[in-house]
């Protein structure tokens, strides 16, 4: 960086591509864009990737889950930018977990409400029993929804890993409600 005198600051073509770079950075993290980088380097804290020209770590933490050794590209997002300490740090793991999350609710939203399951009992609340359906998918079956008489909890008539049947009520919130009373 040099003065011209009259109060500009001239810059190398490397130092104005580095401005450039961290600029798109920082907006790459401000709009969750995912973007697919080619691991260089396994460092023994994570692995070593380049983003717009600038190096960025990827902490062990933030692999994604089904992160293997030989693995040379992952999709991660930019979570933190820091041009003046030139810290660049990627998560892969957020773009896997969103990507779970995303395909969970996709399968909920292909639950028809009014459809009878078959599922198991996965636990009892105080307020009712979550059921096990299968395909990574659970509901919860409010207390007054468990059996036509009263009960104070779901034990009295429950216990988990019993086979139960119930009708699908709604899948509002990405949530299935479920009665085995209906």
């Amino acid at each position: 960086k040099t003065d011209d005198g009259q109060g500009n600051i001239l810059l190398s073509r490397k130092e104005a591509n580095d401005v450039l770079a961290w600029e798109k950075l920082q907006q790459m993290m401000e709009d969750g864009t995912v973007v697919k980088v080619r691991i260089k380097e396994s460092v023994p804290s994570g692995v070593v990737a380049f983003l717009e020209g600038i190096r960025a770590f990827i902490p062990a933490s933030q692999l994604a889950l089904d992160y293997v050794e030989n693995t040379k590209e992952v999709e991660a997002k930019v979570i933190t930018v820091d041009p003046e300490k030139e810290k660049l740090v990627l998560s892969a793991k957020r773009v896997a977990k969103e990507a779970a999350i995303e395909e969970r609710n996709h399968k909920i939203s292909m639950i028809v409400p009014g459809t009878v399951m078959e599922g198991t009992v996965e636990s009892l609340m105080p307020y009712g029993a979550f059921i096990n359906l299968g395909n990574g998918l659970s509901g919860l079956v409010h207390i007054s929804q468990i059996c036509e008489k009263r009960i104070k909890k779901p034990s009295e008539v429950l216990k988990e890993g019993q086979k139960v049947k119930a009708k699908v009520l709604n899948t509002n919130d990405n949530k299935i409600s479920l009665s085995m009373k209906a």
